[in-house]
């Protein structure tokens, strides 16, 4: 069963607990798993730090249009050590589709990417700043029915100062991916395919989407964290590509629009921010 509405807005409800965290500090290329990580009124410390921009075009590249970028995923970035609060990021380490590795910190950083992405591009740093208008990029459609459009690139903005798609935090619960494997078996729906921040280890009891059910209400990660479900995580194109053994496979996306309005997980915002870390407990309020 899902989670009762019935309950008082004051109860708390036990959830589960998180099971994974994941960091992704270059827009689109693959992250980091981690044991703990800090959660700042920005979402997790250095999520979404940096992007690769199309020199021509000055839009954020990435994995939503892959038929003009290939794929991202190739590419992967992690800290060469872990952030901390209250200092300047440490730099980001870069491994390239060849296994060639650089930095963030080097020169020609913008060179090396192009050459790799066969466009010219630059390499950004997300300032904060929400005095700016949000970053334009683009997103590929796929021919699926069901979808807003279909084989078409559309644009869209940013949140000001951010490379985030929509909101700061991404939170998927295994009860979704497991009811997706059961409606669609053939399919290898894996939390990779998704990309959030936060995998909450549902209680044996919550099954389905049960996130749909905590759109408006707080959720308590361990003693500190207080995230407010804002609304679900609209997938794209994203979610098919192939990715290390994972296979391109349209089902996935498929079967999202077919059973749950194309959403897989939910995105939300930081009402407190603290550390969290795996095996913490979560309540929803």
């Amino acid at each position: 069963m899902q989670t009762d509405p019935s309950h008082a807005p004051s109860a708390q409800t036990e959830a589960g607990a998180v099971v994974g965290l994941w960091r992704y500090p270059v827009k689109s290329m693959m992250g980091e798993e981690l044991s703990a990580a800090e959660v700042t009124d920005r979402g997790l410390l250095g999520d979404r730090q940096f992007a690769v921009i199309d020199a021509s075009t000055g839009k954020v590249a990435g994995a939503k249009n892959p038929r003009k970028w290939g794929n991202f995923f190739d590419f992967r970035a992690t800290y060469v050590e872990p952030p901390e609060r209250g200092t300047k990021l440490p730099a980001v380490r870069l491994t390239l589709p060849d296994g060639t590795v650089v930095t963030s910190e080097q020169p020609d950083l913008p060179q090396i990417l192009s050459k790799a992405l066969g466009r010219e591009v630059a390499f950004a740093e997300a300032q904060h700043d929400g005095e700016s208008s949000g970053a334009q990029a683009e997103e590929y459609w796929p021919d699926m029915e069901g979808l807003d459009f279909r084989d078409t690139v559309t644009e869209w903005e940013l949140p000001p100062g951010t490379f985030f798609d929509l909101a700061v935090v991404h939170l998927l619960t295994t009860a979704t991916i497991d009811r997706l494997r059961s409606l669609y078996p053939e399919g290898r729906f894996e939390v990779r395919r998704f990309r959030p921040n936060i995998v909450v280890d549902t209680e044996a009891d919550l099954q389905g989407f049960v996130e749909n059910d905590w759109i408006g209400q707080t959720l308590a990660i361990g003693d500190e964290v207080r995230l407010r479900i804002t609304g679900p995580c609209p997938r794209c194109v994203m979610t098919t590509l192939p990715q290390g053994d994972l296979p391109k496979d349209a089902g996935i996306l498929r079967t999202a629009e077919q059973n749950n309005q194309a959403n897989v997980g939910v995105y939300a915002d930081v009402v407190r921010d603290g550390k969290v870390r795996r095996g913490d407990k979560v309540t929803v309020a």
